[in-house]
């Protein structure tokens, strides 16, 4: 294995002012920024800056425009058919919360089908609301075993909760046959695509999803904003869970209406500025292209599988062809002191439970180590990996 091994015709770790010399490898956790997408918040907190859909002076006119036009851009993005499909959300957390409150199936259907990888904030929020949890199981290479899926399936089930691909692991669902196995119950299916939006092409029509959420802090944009997409008929049907400005129709003290959707679902001041920098995150992703990216973080993928693999230090999880993310124990070490010493040599990977604590039952370990790439990465970062773990292995023989 040699470097000449991954093709990289263009460097883009120019473009992000957080990296320098920084070998990153904890993108799945969150992304770094590009410049282009500081600027763009300085200047919406700066000579831009003014509410939304309230003022009638010329900036909040503008800002009310900007903040629209990131709406039509997130579903030009997600292959939506209507903006007014758009919500804009504190992060994937809150659209996944707001869906299991808010999704009104009728009285017979009081299940949940979930898998053996999601994150917590695919399995909390659905206990909150009480709906009763079944959990599908994995292939022996870490994929959501859809045959299991369509066995355990019943007209009981509301709703099919997945994710789109594995914090963990990486792999990618079958997001077309999980939609049609949901379907043929009758259940509505939501998918978790934090992980999938930097760097996957998404277009939830074609997927034929009922809801989509994700984070903008996960695809080089600002903390603080995400989006849920959901059908329009189906946001409709659905009631506000949270009431305050913007949200409402009319109100009386004996009675309020609410506003049309995505208004009803977006109660309070809205994230204006992480509006603003989501839309130029997506900009920048697109300027690139989300197929590139990809492209070039499988090749990472499979130089760093190989690089590890070689070393005879540790432990894969994982198919080997997955979205981005390698997750791995170096033997006999505890994945927070290889993720410690690694520091010390300028890597940073994630190391721990990764919000996945029933995966790492399933998969026999308290933790395990992750490294996870940007388009920001090359194949100097897997070496500094390597070196890395040539030390953990001096340390501790």
């Amino acid at each position: 294995m040699t470097t000449a091994t991954l093709a990289r015709p263009l460097d883009y770790r120019a473009d992000f002012p957080g990296i320098g010399g920084w070998h990153y490898l904890d993108t799945a956790a969150t992304a770094q920024k590009p410049q282009i997408v500081i600027d763009a918040i300085g200047r919406a907190y700066g000579p831009d800056y003014a509410t939304v859909h309230r003022g009638v002076y010329a900036r909040s006119a503008n800002m009310t425009l900007a903040y629209e036009a990131a709406r039509r851009r997130v579903a030009t993005f997600v292959g939506a058919e209507s903006e007014n499909e758009i919500v804009f959300m504190r992060g994937a957390t809150e659209a996944i919360n707001l869906v299991a409150q808010s999704y009104q199936a009728s009285p017979s259907r009081g299940r949940v089908l979930l898998s053996q990888l999601e994150h917590h904030s695919n399995i909390v929020p659905w206990q909150l609301a009480g709906y009763e949890i079944d959990v599908c199981p994995l292939t022996a290479d870490g994929m959501i075993d859809l045959d299991a899926a369509e066995a355990m399936l019943t007209p009981a089930h509301a709703l099919v909760a997945f994710a789109h691909v594995s914090n963990v692991l990486g792999s990618v669902l079958d997001a077309k046959r999980a939609a049609k196995l949901a379907h043929a119950v009758g259940a509505k299916l939501i998918l978790d695509g934090c992980q999938t939006v930097p760097r996957l092409p998404v277009n939830v029509v074609d997927l034929d999803c009922d809801f989509y959420v994700f984070s903008g802090h996960k695809l080089y944009g600002p903390t603080g904003i995400g989006v849920l997409w959901g059908r329009a008929e189906l946001l409709d049907a659905m009631p506000p869970v949270q009431g305050g400005g913007a949200m409402i129709d009319r109100v009386t003290f004996a009675k309020t209406t609410y506003a049309p959707p995505p208004g009803r679902f977006e109660a309070g001041t809205p994230h204006i500025v992480g509006v603003v920098g989501l839309h130029a995150a997506i900009d920048y992703v697109e300027s690139i292209s989300v197929d590139a990216i990809h492209a070039h973080e499988t090749a990472l993928v499979t130089q760093c599988r190989d690089a590890l693999r070689a070393t005879n230090l540790v432990t894969l999880y994982g198919p080997e062809e997955s979205a981005g993310i390698v997750s791995f124990n170096v033997k006999g070490v505890h994945p927070h002191d290889v993720g410690t010493i690694l520091d010390e040599e300028g890597v940073a990977i994630r190391a721990g439970h990764h919000c996945a604590q029933p995966l790492m039952d399933y998969l026999g370990v308290d933790a395990t180590a992750r490294a996870s790439f940007g388009i920001y990465n090359g194949p100097d970062d897997i070496e500094a990996l390597v070196r890395g773990l040539e030390r953990v292995r001096k340390l501790f023989g």
